[in-house]
C-alpha cells in the first residue's frame, strides 16, 4: 500500500468558480468563528454574572429564575438547543414573526447560534459566579452593610470586583469552550470553520490536510485566548490573596 503524500499546495488552488483560494474559505470561516464567538461571549458573560448574583442574594424569587435557568440550560445539550431554538422555535411562534425568523432575519443561523452558545456558557458562568461570590468570607459583606453601602453597593463594590479576579481560570476555560462549541453551528448551516473545512474537504478531497490546519487554528485561538486572560489575571490579581499559586 502506497504511503500517504500530503499536498500542502491544495490551499492555493482556485475554486472551480468566484475565483476564490481555497485557504479563502478557511480565512472566512475563521472569521464567522471569531465573530459569533466572541459576541456570544460578551452576551453570555454579562448574562451568567447576572444570574450568578441572582442566586446568592436574599431575594427567594432571584434564586428560583437563578437555580431554573441553570439547570435547564446546563443539562439540555447544545446542539439540542441550537435545532430548537433554529427549527421549532420559528414554527409556535405567531405566523408573521416566525416568517421573520426565517426569512426577514439577516444570516438567522448565524444569530440563532449567537444566542445559542451565550445561553448554554450563561449556565456555566452563573454557577462559577455563585461558587466564587460564596467562597468570599461573610465578613466582607457585613462589613460593607454595617458601612451604610446597600446590598447592591456591596456587589458592585466589594464581592464583584473580587470574585471577577478570583474566576478568571476558569473564566478561560469558558471562553475557550465558546470557540470549540461554535462548531456545532454548523448543524444549522453556519458556514464557520469547521463547516469551511468541510467544504474544502468535499472539493478537494484532501481531508488530512485539511482538517489538520483547522485544528491548528482552533489550537492557535486557544493559545492565543489563554495568553491575553494569563496576562489580565497577572495584572488584576489581588496580591496575597491567593497565597497557594
Amino acid at each position: 500500500m502506497d504511503s500517504y503524500r500530503w499536498n500542502w499546495q491544495v490551499f492555493w488552488n482556485t475554486v472551480d468558480y468566484g475565483g476564490e483560494q481555497y485557504y479563502q474559505w478557511l480565512v472566512s470561516g475563521l472569521l464567522l468563528t471569531i465573530a459569533t464567538s466572541l459576541l456570544a461571549w460578551c452576551l453570555a458573560l454579562s448574562l451568567g454574572i447576572l444570574l450568578g448574583v441572582c442566586r446568592t442574594t436574599p431575594l427567594k424569587w432571584g434564586c428560583w429564575i437563578g437555580d431554573i435557568y441553570v439547570e435547564v440550560f446546563r443539562n439540555i445539550p447544545l446542539i439540542v438547543q441550537m435545532f430548537l431554538w433554529f427549527f421549532v422555535l420559528p414554527e409556535i411562534l405567531p405566523p408573521s414573526w416566525g416568517n421573520w425568523l426565517k426569512t426577514g432575519l439577516p444570516l438567522p443561523e448565524f444569530y440563532t447560534a449567537v444566542f445559542s452558545l451565550a445561553f448554554f456558557t450563561a449556565a456555566r458562568i452563573a454557577e462559577q459566579v455563585k461558587a466564587g461570590i460564596m467562597s468570599i468570607p461573610l465578613g466582607q459583606k457585613s462589613a460593607g452593610l454595617a458601612m451604610g453601602f446597600t446590598l447592591l453597593q456591596v456587589y458592585r463594590y466589594i464581592l464583584l470586583p473580587c470574585v471577577l479576579r478570583i474566576m478568571i481560570p476558569p473564566l478561560t476555560s469558558e471562553f475557550i469552550n465558546i470557540f470549540k462549541n461554535s462548531s456545532v453551528a454548523l448543524t444549522i448551516g453556519l458556514l464557520e470553520l469547521m463547516a469551511k473545512g468541510q467544504q474544502v474537504n468535499e472539493y478537494t478531497f484532501q481531508g488530512m490536510e485539511v482538517f489538520s490546519v483547522v485544528t491548528l487554528l482552533y489550537i492557535g485561538i486557544a493559545l492565543v485566548i489563554n495568553a491575553i486572560m494569563a496576562g489580565i489575571e497577572e495584572r488584576v490579581k489581588i496580591p496575597g490573596y491567593l497565597e497557594g499559586r
